[in-house]
C-alpha cells in the first residue's frame, strides 16, 4: 500500500515537471516571437547619407553606445541618395525582425513626400521608434549687411523687396524651409539661391554673394571669430551655445521656427517589444555624459524622445511642411 507520504511526493515531482514543460514551451514560443532579440546577427542601421555629416555621426555615437549595452554587434550601413529616400527604401523592404533600423531626419517622412514624386511613405511603412536628437538652425549674415538682429533683417527687407537673398542647402532641404517659414512670418521677399550642401552655402555668404542664410550649426566657429553675423536663433527655444542671442519669435516673429530633428525607425511589423526596448536602449545613449560632449561638436543636442512623443513630433511636422511646401510651390528637380 502507498502511503499518503509518497503520494504527496509523487504529486509534487509530477507538479514540478508540468511547471518546466510549461516553462520551455513558453520559452520556446518567446524566441520565436522575437523577445530572445538581439541574438540571431548584428543589427544594421541604415543611414541616408554619406560618412562624416550630422547624420551619419550621430548613428555612430548612439549605436555603438547601444551594441556595447545590447550586447550585439550594431554596424551602419550608409545609403545616400535622394534625401534619404533610398536609406528609407531599403528599410521599408526589410524583413521585420528586428534587425534593420533607419536613422534618418525627420524630414524624410515628413517633408519629402511632398517633395519627391516617389511611391515612399515612410508614415505608412516604417514604424517610428524615438528621437535621436536635434540641431537648432541659426540666422547668419554677411558681415557687410547693415543690420544686428533679425528685426533690422526684416525692416531691410521690406525697404527693398525682393533685393536680398538668402542661401540654402538645397531647394527642400531643412535650412530652405526654415527660411520660408521665416519668409512667411515675417511677409517678407528675398530671393532664394540654393547650394548642393550646408557648406558652400555658408561659404557665398561669408563671401558676400548672399546676404543670409539658415544655417544648421556648421557657423559656430565663424559666428565667434565675426565672420558672419548671428541675427537670431530659428526655433523656439534659445540655443544652449549662444543663450545670450534672441529667438526670432522672441523678435516679434513667431511661428518662424524650425529645428532639424533626427530619429530612429524600423520596418513596419516589427515586434512592439522590440521597438520598447530600442528605444529605451536609444535614451540611455542619449543620457550618457560622453553622447552630450559629441553631439556639442555637431552643434547639437541629444534629445530624447519616447515613441509617443515622436509619433507626435512627426504628425505636426508633417502638416505643417506639407501645408509650407504647396503655399511656396517648393520644387525639387
Amino acid at each position: 500500500m502507498t502511503s499518503p507520504f509518497s503520494l504527496a511526493r509523487r504529486t509534487v515531482a509530477q507538479a514540478a515537471l508540468a511547471l518546466c514543460a510549461v516553462t520551455a514551451l513558453g520559452s520556446a514560443q518567446a524566441q520565436q516571437n522575437g523577445t530572445a532579440w538581439p541574438s540571431a546577427k548584428p543589427i544594421r542601421v541604415v543611414v541616408g547619407f554619406a560618412p562624416g555629416g550630422s547624420t551619419d555621426v550621430m548613428a555612430r555615437i548612439v549605436s555603438q553606445a547601444m551594441g556595447e549595452s545590447l550586447g550585439q554587434s550594431v554596424v551602419i550601413d550608409n545609403k545616400p541618395g535622394a534625401s534619404g529616400n533610398i536609406a528609407a527604401s531599403e528599410v521599408i523592404r526589410a524583413a521585420p525582425d528586428g534587425y534593420t533600423f533607419l536613422i534618418a531626419p525627420t524630414s524624410v517622412e515628413t517633408a519629402n513626400p511632398s517633395l519627391f514624386k516617389s511611391n515612399i511613405l515612410p508614415a505608412r511603412d516604417l514604424a517610428p521608434v524615438g528621437g535621436v536628437g536635434k540641431t537648432q538652425m541659426y540666422l547668419v549674415s554677411k558681415p557687410q549687411l547693415d543690420v544686428k538682429d533679425a528685426r533690422e533683417l526684416v525692416a531691410l527687407a521690406k525697404a527693398q523687396p525682393g533685393k536680398l537673398s538668402f542661401a540654402s542647402a538645397g531647394p527642400g532641404t531643412p535650412p530652405h524651409l526654415a527660411c520660408e517659414l521665416f519668409k512667411l512670418a515675417t511677409g517678407t521677399q528675398m530671393a532664394h539661391i540654393p547650394y548642393r550642401g550646408a557648406a558652400p552655402a555658408l561659404q557665398d555668404v561669408m563671401a558676400g554673394q548672399a546676404d543670409f542664410v539658415c544655417d544648421p550649426g556648421i557657423a559656430f566657429p565663424h559666428i565667434r571669430t565675426g565672420k558672419v553675423k548671428l541675427l537670431g536663433v530659428v526655433s523656439a527655444k534659445r540655443s544652449p551655445f549662444f543663450p545670450e542671442v534672441p529667438t526670432v519669435g522672441e523678435q516679434g516673429f513667431k511661428e518662424a521656427d524650425l529645428d532639424i530633428w533626427f530619429g530612429l525607425w524600423a520596418p513596419k511589423g516589427t515586434p512592439p517589444e522590440v521597438i520598447a526596448r530600442m528605444n529605451k536602449e536609444l535614451a540611455k545613449a542619449l543620457a550618457l555624459p560622453g553622447t552630450k560632449t559629441r553631439y556639442a561638436d555637431l552643434g547639437a543636442e541629444p534629445v530624447p524622445l519616447d515613441t509617443v512623443e515622436f509619433k507626435s513630433l512627426l504628425s505636426k511636422e508633417g502638416a505643417l511642411l506639407a501645408k509650407l511646401i504647396k503655399e511656396q510651390k517648393i520644387i525639387v528637380d
